[in-house]
């Protein structure tokens, strides 16, 4: 549906595509630096929290974790996650967060080269204590942001 659909204002929702400025989702998203993970497979349900690098050139998130982590073993058997990314502002008025979903992967070193660079740069201390650095892909961003009024959202789509 959003493939054909270029913006929408419908009361305080606003729906882009990839081809849009999405810059206040992507700035919201480079100033934070942790993520709620979600994953599942068959009966098991899992979520993690986990710290991030935006890449705003490929629109996703790279994180390391452990390849034996509870969360890591359902997403090698389901690649699809979803999460929130959040503040915890004590005044509702003042509420912004992503609410996000997308498809994860495990980098392997011969990929990794331009993530793990990011993700060193924003995290010195990965340059010591490495773990396996996983991309998700972001399909749909959901950003809600009262500060320019209580429950307006903004929707990104990948086409």
């Amino acid at each position: 549906m959003c493939d054909i659909i270029n913006k929408i204002h419908i009361g305080r929702l606003v729906m882009i595509n990839e081809q849009e400025s999405s810059i206040p989702i992507f700035t919201y998203l480079k100033k934070q630096h942790v993520l709620s993970l979600c994953c599942s497979f068959n009966d098991d349900i899992w979520c993690a929290n986990c710290f991030y690098v935006f890449d705003e050139e490929n629109i996703a998130f790279y994180l390391m974790t452990s390849i034996e982590s509870r969360h890591s073993k359902l997403m090698l058997q389901n690649h699809l996650v979803a999460g929130t990314v959040n503040g915890q502002p004590k005044n509702i008025s003042l509420i912004k967060g992503i609410q996000y979903k997308g498809v994860i992967s495990l980098l392997t070193e011969e990929n990794n080269a331009d993530a793990l660079s990011l993700y060193t740069k924003r995290f010195p201390i990965a340059k010591i204590k490495s773990l396996p650095l996983w991309k998700i892909e972001i399909s749909e961003l959901k950003f809600i942001n009262n500060i320019l009024g209580f429950g307006n959202k903004t929707l990104w789509y990948r086409k």
